[in-house]
């Protein structure tokens, strides 16, 4: 640490740091547009200028950016003269020379980074009266609106999508001041993280789509901390509702997982939530509009020694635990697929025992050698993707220090990285979005990727059990990657359950276990928002439900769609023989339209419960806004006849129940929290209209709803100082209305919130467990056969974002993916129509056929969960002909 003196006031700061950063952490105001804390610094809108000074005796000084500029010991800067304080007006009044000045109608107003600066710098006038320039406004897909003319060229667009993101068709064209950021023509942005554009522009640039359709002012929006429920990573979200509608979803920060930024299915699939196939009332048989109490009663009539109970992924703990406590431990099964349910439980079993530490997304960054086994993880975990990108620069960031280069100069370091990239391994069965950063790749069948890493592990520790019949090729890679990964300080094995593969689950652990100790990192995606917690939670097999249901009768179905885990056949088999199936969901669905007695619950926006992340990470979410009646949370329907339960009530009795659970108290403060005797305000302190928002049903002030389950309020009446992170639900700061407030909520700059960041991580390693010993034999295909291997889509496989119609619109067309060479033997081009005939019998289904020249051959690649493609089930083998005319689907 050094001491340096800004403003005649003595601070203590981190040598070589940035000061531009150093300023902000220590609570003082200075302007900036091309910085960001994730993309470094590149000098260019020169907004951060100061004055620098040599010594005491130097009355002159000099102007610096601060930015550019590293912390020395006795530094002497000073933001308030006048010299740099005239600068930093003049210099944005240059940038706002073509800027529309359209803040009245500009969606970016109330929340944008350019209104506070300008503000802070000064430049509250407008002397220009000459023509200004204009551009051409671009069509960028279903997610982001372009208004170029609001532009003030800071860069910070094309230095995320490009240098951060991996983005390739967004760039910048022109020349002097005549910049155009924008794609070669109008098109929607290909790059899955796309919708961070919105936060990271300054202006109004780039705007939410999604938003616009549903417009409202940011101090009109109603928030509340959430979790993104679209995979398993847990990214901390922050959604808003107005007039009973959720409007939009941003990124809020959490130092831990997802930092500054969210996938665009985290950010765009909130849609479900206003979707026409809500369900909003309770049905009994074809009876619509029945009473509540009638539908209580009906449940609890059908809640006997013997009813099963189907948990689900995408439900919180608490009501996968009323389920099971109401239906008891022996008649409560996961609601997994079978092989879904042994991969998790395996997964558990590693990270509790196998001493292997899961890392956090911000310790996935720092990775300096990774091997993904048998993922795409841009499309099975899509944030993970994006910090695994970030762990190919940190060979560029060691020779950056090594030349004595600062590792915030962005440029300088970029420039390290054409020849100095930390080696990053893929083995997949096709090609992967992260490909293009990956030193090398490997394509085989989940057995072949498998056999790999056994392979790897072995050539790490000769103890390892080593794999019989590999090819040259593959032992060739498997001895390079096990020196990376053994020369390596921070190496990381990544693998999930995407390829339905056990062994590749058990070769991934195998490869950790062969690391030196201190630096085993192993890292599982899991495919829901709490697959993890339900696996940790244990229960009975789906298949064992199958078997039961003649003699139960009774069957209760909590938030999920079996259609998407067992065969049709199946499931049609399992309801058919069921007397009555109560089902409990948000969302239509095929099992939903086969329920004796239907329950509308509520979803993440109107909801509370907990969820637990890939990491073991417990999280709360909180409800935005409550449910319309009679729409109920999932536990409120299945424990109605318990009138003093509460939902702090319920999350003791869970976490009492599983001791692996015990903490999950601690994620968040509980209904009782206080601050100075007041509960923390939802509506931000400039909400407007409580009382004209239903003006035209009734002129009085409504009283506001109750909530007597956490320590928030539906009012803009409260606490909002000393709120602890967990419960912060708006980032806004005196001059600092964007998302950039968020630095005043940081211990330091880009670093951890005040008080910790948010969740409790249950598991810790622990043990070390015996190597897996169950090598698979090599894949050979059948003559005349095709093994389907179900491919997961960023914008397609997940259940509830495939209801909203932006990401819909997304979604790739269902069809069936050959290799060239199996393509050729059937006859098949690329559109032509293929039958899919399983061998074990039912109906055929017809499919578009794709060629894919890195699928295995005798592989049949199906993207996971389209419409169409519920009958593809991962592993099964089929026959194929080619398709004449239609056919069923």
């Amino acid at each position: 640490m050094v001491t340096i003196e800004i403003d005649g006031v003595q601070y203590q700061a981190e040598a070589g740091e940035s000061l531009l950063p150093v300023c902000l952490a220590l609570g003082l105001d200075l302007t900036y547009f091309c910085w960001h804390p994730s993309l470094g610094s590149v000098g260019a809108c020169r907004q951060c200028a100061v004055m620098q000074y040599q010594s005491p005796e130097d009355k002159k000084g000099r102007l610096a950016m601060a930015c550019m500029t590293p912390v020395t010991d006795g530094m002497r800067i000073s933001l308030q003269a006048e010299q740099a304080r005239q600068f930093r007006s003049d210099n944005i009044e240059l940038l706002m020379i073509n800027h529309p000045h359209d803040c009245p109608v500009c969606e970016e107003g109330g929340e944008c980074h350019l209104q506070d600066m300008t503000l802070m710098s000064g430049h509250t006038v407008r002397r220009y009266r000459g023509q200004k320039r204009t551009h051409k406004n671009q069509y960028l897909g279903p997610f982001i609106n372009h208004e170029m003319n609001r532009c003030i060229a800071c860069y910070r667009c094309v230095r995320f999508y490009d240098d951060y993101a991996g983005g390739r068709d967004l760039q910048v064209f022109g020349m002097h001041n005549n910049v155009y950021f924008g794609r070669f023509e109008d098109g929607t942005l290909e790059n899955e993280f796309s919708g961070n554009l919105v936060e990271v522009c300054p202006t109004g640039v780039f705007t939410d789509r999604t938003f616009s359709a549903r417009y409202t002012r940011k101090w009109d929006l109603q928030t509340a901390p959430s979790v993104c429920a679209h995979c398993g990573l847990g990214c901390n979200t922050a959604p808003g509702e107005r007039y009973g509608e959720l409007r939009r979803i941003i990124n809020r920060y959490n130092g831990e997982i997802n930092g500054y930024f969210l996938c665009d299915r985290g950010r765009f699939g909130y849609g479900f939530v206003n979707s026409p196939d809500r369900i909003l009332k309770p049905r009994i048989h074809d009876r619509m509009d029945i009473p509540i109490e009638e539908a209580e009663q009906k449940l609890r009539d059908w809640l006997t020694d013997s009813t099963i109970g189907i948990g689900s992924p995408r439900a919180s703990l608490e009501a996968n635990f009323a389920l099971r406590s109401r239906v008891g431990e022996e008649n409560f099964y996961l609601g997994l697929d079978d092989n879904e349910q042994t991969m998790l439980e395996a997964i558990v079993d590693i990270m509790r025992n196998g001493g292997i530490r899961s890392p956090s997304l911000r310790e996935v960054e720092q990775a300096d050698a990774v091997l993904i086994l048998g993922e795409d993880v841009t499309h099975s975990a899509p944030r993970l993707a994006l910090s695994l990108r970030q762990s190919v620069r940190n060979a560029a960031f060691d020779q950056a220090r090594n030349l004595n280069i600062a590792p915030w100069l962005d440029k300088p370091v970029r420039e390290q990285q054409i020849d100095h990239r930390s080696p990053l391994f893929i083995a997949s069965v096709c090609a992967t979005r992260l490909d293009d950063a990956a030193t090398a790749t490997y394509r085989g069948s989940p057995e072949d990727i498998a056999r790999l890493g056994f392979a790897i592990a072995h050539n790490l520790d000769s103890h390892a059990p080593e794999p019989a019949g590999l090819n040259d090729d593959a032992r060739a890679l498997a001895v390079t990657i096990a020196d990376s990964l053994k020369q390596a300080k921070r190496p990381l094995v990544v693998s999930g359950t995407a390829s339905a593969s056990l062994a590749i689950i058990e070769a991934a652990y195998n490869v950790a276990k062969a690391l030196p100790a201190q630096n085993r990192q192993l890292t599982f995606t899991v495919p829901e928002s709490n697959s993890l917690g339900l696996a940790m939670m244990g229960g009975k097999r789906l298949r064992q439900a199958f078997e039961r249901v003649h003699a139960a009768g009774r069957v209760i179905i909590l938030e999920n769609d079996l259609y998407r885990r067992a065969p049709l056949w199946d499931v049609d088999t399992f309801l058919q023989a069921a007397q009555q199936v109560a089902v409990i969901d948000c969302l239509n669905n095929r099992t939903a339209e086969k329920a004796t007695l239907l329950l509308p619950a509520a979803t993440f926006a109107e909801s509370d419960g907990t969820l637990i992340n890939n990491e073991g990470r417990a999280q709360r979410y909180f409800q935005v806004y409550p449910a319309p009646a009679p729409v109920r949370c999932s536990w409120q329907w299945l424990l109605a006849d318990m009138k003093e339960l509460s939902f702090d009530r319920l999350t003791a009795a869970c976490a009492a129940a599983f001791p692996v659970l015990a903490d999950i108290r601690q994620a968040a403060p509980g209904a009782g929290f206080r601050v100075d005797g007041m509960k923390i305000p939802r509506q931000p302190h400039r909400y407007s209209g409580r009382t004209a928002m239903q003006a035209h049903i009734n002129v009085s002030e409504p009283r506001r709803p109750a909530d007597p389950e956490t320590p928030f309020t539906f009012s803009m009446e409260g606490a909002t100082a000393d709120v602890p992170a967990a419960l912060e639900p708006v980032i806004w700061a005196p001059g600092w209305n964007s998302n950039q407030a968020v630095n005043k909520f940081q211990d330091g700059i880009g670093g951890h919130l005040r008080g910790g960041d948010y969740g409790v991580r249950l598991i810790e390693p622990s043990g070390e467990r015996d190597w897996f010993r169950t090598i698979p034999e090599p894949f050979k295909p059948i003559t005349g056969q095709w093994r389907i291997v179900l491919l997961q889509h960023i914008f397609g496989s997940e259940e509830l974002s495939l209801r909203s119609p932006p990401v819909a619109e997304r979604s790739p067309a269902a069809c069936a993916l050959l290799n060239p060479a199996d393509a050729r033997m059937l006859g098949v081009q690329a559109g032509d129509n293929v039958e899919i005939h399983c061998i074990s019998g039912g109906p055929f289904i017809v499919l578009p056929a794709g060629i894919k020249p890195n699928l295995p051959a005798g592989l049949l690649g199906i993207t996971a969960g389209l419409p169409g493609t519920e009958r593809c089930c991962q592993t099964h083998h089929v026959i194929l002909k080619k398709a004449i005319g239609e056919g069923p689907l």
